[in-house]
Order: structure tokens, then sequence, then C-alpha cells
């Protein structure tokens, strides 16, 4: 969705819907069973191009979101009641985020293109996300349309303003008797990137209030959806023919806090809805709120719907550093859920996040780091240059100079792919459930118990399902893997396949 080059600024929407019109729920509900489909491309007439240029619902919108799992969620969630509400989508483009192109910088660099592409072109832009929540007044969105991180659910509204040639903004908090609420709500249509794949927030906001960081600005405190909400959206997920489940969240281990509830009683809830031939997988959580948990933690992980996988950012191995980071933790915490978790679950994948050069960080700090990645080899390290991010307290701080950022980062990196995590595997016999395709088209993606990435052949009949294969090759991300005839179940809970269907009311 794009933010929208016009001429007047609306605050307050409601100024512009007249009571005779009808409600983008009315218009969406007449809609409840609709598909959308690809179509093939024609020739518009002038008749048509003129209709598309006047009339709010018939127009064809164009998506990209840049970030963070969540991001993606509620890109669906919006490209979802677009679409239900008339609105042609033609497609749907998450783009990843360099480690070393920091989101604020590549956002407001990306907002400028499209926008200026846009107006160019004589299309109208609306911006959403976390960025432009907490900084609606920069530079880059002056005179754009924006839809706060609580708002998805009135992205219609918004685009038809916007198609209308209006500028309207909502950034309003959501609350329930003084109470702040997540997200938008849970059942709202949704077109999946992916279709096999479901990604649930399961809170919106985080306890932390680390100093480096803009998300925190734009989400908020915590803020958890009830449990019997999230049963529901992953049964109705499974329904539609999903066969593998993204729990997300800024923070997923402090899930619970703000409704008397923790992230292991939602985890064993949603295992019950988990069916034969499906995984689920837990998103990143930080290190204090998952150390009181990490027995229960251990046994969910290594329950066979279960993938053996936790992202857990240690940001720094300098205690120092993580008390100017504020991030409530010391390096032992971080070490004693690694060590805990690969010893109580053999085999499981930790990946975790590493801040270079932040303000105050020495030689002898950054070295930890060093020793930290060395002693451990994290298979799936993200390594991050520090970007001083307007008005967060880090930004006020004496900056290591960018040239030291650069080398730590360089070193880093350097002793990062001196490794290869997956070298022993070869010749190991693994089941794996297919859920995508590669970059260059030529293989499947699947993953295995670990949610260690494994390229499997290309047919049709693997997709979206558990098969058995012989690994052969090891890569640094990945593994390569040949298909075993007459393969074994992987277990017996999980041996049949799930059949891909459809469900009145959400798009897929």
């Amino acid at each position: 969705i794009m933010p929208s080059a016009c001429d007047s600024l609306i605050e307050d929407i409601e100024d512009m819907v007249s009571s005779s019109d009808p409600t983008p729920h009315e218009r969406q509900s007449a809609r409840k069973s609709i598909i959308p489909r690809s179509r093939k491309k024609k020739e518009l007439s002038n008749e048509e191009l003129q209709a598309d240029s006047l009339i709010p619902g018939t127009q064809k919108i164009w998506m990209k979101t840049w970030g963070c799992s969540h991001n993606n969620s509620d890109g669906e969630y919006m490209a979802g009641q677009l679409a239900a509400s008339g609105y042609k989508m033609t497609g749907l483009n998450p783009a990843v985020i360099s480690p070393r192109q920091p989101q604020a910088i590549s956002l407001s660099h990306n907002s400028l293109f499209y926008r200026k592409k846009a107006q160019d072109q004589q299309k109208k832009v609306v911006v959403a996300g976390c960025v432009p929540q907490a900084q609606p007044r920069m530079d880059y969105l002056k005179g754009l349309s924006i839809i706060g991180v609580q708002q998805i659910d009135r992205v219609v509204e918004v685009v038809d303003e916007a198609v209308k040639g209006h500028s309207v903004r909502l950034l309003g908090q959501k609350k329930d008797g003084g109470r702040r609420l997540g997200g938008a709500r849970l059942d709202l249509p949704k077109i999946r990137k992916n279709p096999l794949i479901e990604i649930i927030s399961i809170n919106t906001g985080c306890l932390n209030a680390c100093t480096y960081c803009k998300t925190k600005h734009a989400r908020g405190d915590l803020a958890s959806y009830p449990i019997e909400e999230l049963a529901e959206r992953a049964r109705q997920s499974f329904q539609e023919g999903v066969c593998e489940i993204w729990l997300t969240s800024e923070d997923t281990g402090a899930y619970g806090r703000d409704i008397g509830t923790d992230l292991p009683t939602l985890l064993w809830r949603l295992v019950e809805e988990i069916p034969e031939g499906a995984m689920l997988r837990l998103g990143m959580t930080n290190p204090p709120y998952i150390l009181e948990h990490l027995e229960e933690m251990a046994k969910i992980l290594s329950h066979p719907r279960v993938y053996a996988f936790l992202h857990v950012p240690v940001q720094s191995a300098s205690d120092s550093v993580l008390m100017d980071m504020k991030r409530e933790y010391c390096i032992d915490d971080f070490k004693r859920v690694v060590d805990f978790l690969k010893e109580r679950v053999p085999g499981v994948t930790i990946a975790t996040d590493i801040i270079c050069g932040f303000p105050g960080e020495t030689e002898e700090d950054f070295q930890e780091t060093i020793d930290l990645v060395k002693l451990y080899q994290f298979p799936s390290l993200f390594i991050n240059q520090f970007y001083p991010r307007p008005g967060t307290p880090a930004a006020k701080m004496e900056q290591v100079p960018a040239h030291v950022k650069k080398q730590r980062t360089k070193e880093l990196s350097q002793l990062f792919h001196s490794y290869n995590p997956y070298d022993h595997k070869v010749g190991e016999r693994q089941h794996v459930l297919v859920t995508e395709e590669s970059f260059d088209a030529q293989y499947y993606v699947a993953h295995n118990k670990f949610y260690e990435q494994v390229l499997v052949p290309k047919r049709p009949e693997f997709k979206g399902k558990m098969i058995e294969v012989d690994i052969y090759e090891a890569g640094k991300h990945f593994m390569k893997g040949r298909a075993v005839e007459d393969s074994k179940p992987f277990t017996p809970s999980i041996a049949a396949p799930l059949q891909k269907g459809e469900v009145s009311g959400l798009i897929q």
C-alpha cells in the first residue's frame, strides 16, 4: 500500500464520510465469500480507465512491505481488507531489510522513491507501519496519508479517501475500559503471500525500554490477544490449508503478562490445534522473559509439531553495553538460556542478533561479543551496524566513529562466515516440511525439525507436505536433500499431510 501525495490534509476521516455512504464493513460483508483470483491481462477501454480514476474500490493496488514478520502480517491483513472491498491487488511484495541498511533509512529512502514514482504516474500513495507511526512529522512523510499500527482495520477508509485526492492520518491508540488493546482484530480478511504459512501476532508492544529502539515508540506497551482468540485464528488457518504457523510480536516471551497468563500456557493451547502434517514456529523472545519458563519451553520445543528453534537476541556480550542499552539482563542470563535449551533439546537452533558499535562500546566490549560467537557458533546470526535512530536516548550518547563501527561489523561477519554449521549433517536422513519456492526457482524450500533450511527437488506433489530426504550437500545457510522413495512417517502423530481447502469469508 503506498502513501498519497495529495493536496489537503484531513485530521479526522469521519469528517469525510457521509451517513448515506456504505461503510467498508458493509462493503466487505457483501463480498464475504469472494476469493480474488489472478486475472489475465487485457487492454482497458477509456471508459474503464475513467471509472478506475474516480470510483473508490475499483482501483488496482500495489503493496510493498519492509521489516519484520509482524509488519508482513499487518500487510497481509490490509491486502485482504482492500481485496474484500473491491480493490484489485496486483502484488504483495515483502522485502527483507539488509543488516547494514537500517530500516528507518530504508523506509525514508524508499518512501521518497515510491512517492516520486507515484507522483510522476499520477498515482496515490499510503504509508503504514512502525516508523511513520513513531515519526509522523518526518520530512519524507509530509503530505502523505498514514495508517497507524493500531488502525490497519481502517485501511479501506484511508485508501478510499486517498483515491478522492485527500490526505488522511489515523495514528490513534485503541483502548477498552482504559486498557490498551492489541492490534487489529484477528478475524479480518487476509491475503497471505504464501498460502501455506500463517503469521499470527500474539501481542503488540513490549515491556522493555531499550535505548536504541524506535519500535517501542510506535507499538507502545505490551498488549496481548486472549488465548482463545489466538487458538481460533490458528484453527481457522489450518482449515484453509495452512501447514505452518509463525507466532510473532515485538517480544513473544512477554506474552500474557498484561492479561494474567504466560507464553507456555498459550503454546500448550495452540499445540492442541496443530493438525497432522503441520508445524508451529515461535518468534523472537528476549532473555528476561524466557528465564522463568525454561523447563516448560524445553518441553514445548521438544514437541513433534513445534520447531526446535528459538530467536533470542543478545545484542552484545558486554554487561556494560547491555546496561547502556537497558536490556535488563546480563550475559550470564543469556548463556543460561542457551545452555539449558541446548542440554534439554538436543540439536535446538538458537538464532541471535548483535549490534556492532553501540555508543560507548570499547574494543574489550567488542572482543567479548566475538568470544561469544566463537563459543556458540550460532547458525543464524543477524549482524547490525549501530544506527542512531532520531528521538532515541542512544542517539544522544557519544557515538563510536563510523569507521570503527564498519570495521567491527566486517570482523564479526567474517567470523560468522568462517564456520559451516551443517557440514556434519551430510549423510543424514531427515523429515522436512515443504512450504515455498527458492529465490532462483530451482528448488522447493523445506525445514527440518530444527527449522534448518533444506532445498529439495521441485516436484509439485511435495508442496505443503512432510517428506523424507537424504542430505547430500551442505552450505553456509542451507542443506540439499534428495527425496527418499517410500518414506516412513515423520511420527505417528503427524504422518498424514494436511489437505488444502477453502473457507468462505477469508481471502487466501
